[in-house]
């Protein structure tokens, strides 16, 4: 009873409540711009960027290689998609990584600590069936402006 009498209290010291300003972003510099998803949603300060693979940048088609070849391009074009949206490496705060393989966790953290410098965002980690094109690893991160 007393976590109701609290809370209005709480919105009252926070300040006014403000829609948040929502953009959908393609910058067409990672996946083809034909398909149905949004490369990118920035919500205010916030950058949500959709589950990135493996793929050569502007084609549906994984580079060659296996999980360190992967692994390598979906971490540059996560950064490429950060890049383009105005943020950096250092602003992501949080990555989730799905491989089609928990056994290749190694080959893929030993490729994904290379691009961050200052530190390390939270992450999860699962093991995952069917990734697009038949991918060993897919990441989606978000990043929060500093």
């Amino acid at each position: 009873m007393n976590a109701f009498r609290i809370l209005p209290a709480i919105l009252l010291l926070s300040g006014p409540l403000q829609a948040a300003t929502v953009e959908f972003l393609g910058a067409g510099k990672v996946l083809p711009q034909s398909l149905p998803l949004s490369e990118a949603v920035r919500v205010d300060d916030a950058l949500y960027l959709s589950g990135q693979i493996g793929n050569v940048p502007g084609t549906l088609e994984l580079v060659p290689g296996g999980m360190p070849a992967e692994a390598r391009q979906v971490m540059e074009n996560i950064r490429t998609l950060v890049r383009a949206h105005g943020y950096t490496m250092n602003e992501v705060v949080k990555c989730t990584v799905m491989l089609a393989d928990m056994s290749e966790w190694p080959a893929f953290n030993d490729i994904y600590k290379t691009f961050f410098k200052e530190h390390f965002p939270a992450r999860s980690a699962l093991g995952a069936n069917g990734l697009a094109l038949g991918a060993r690893v897919e990441v989606e991160c978000f990043a929060v402006k500093s």
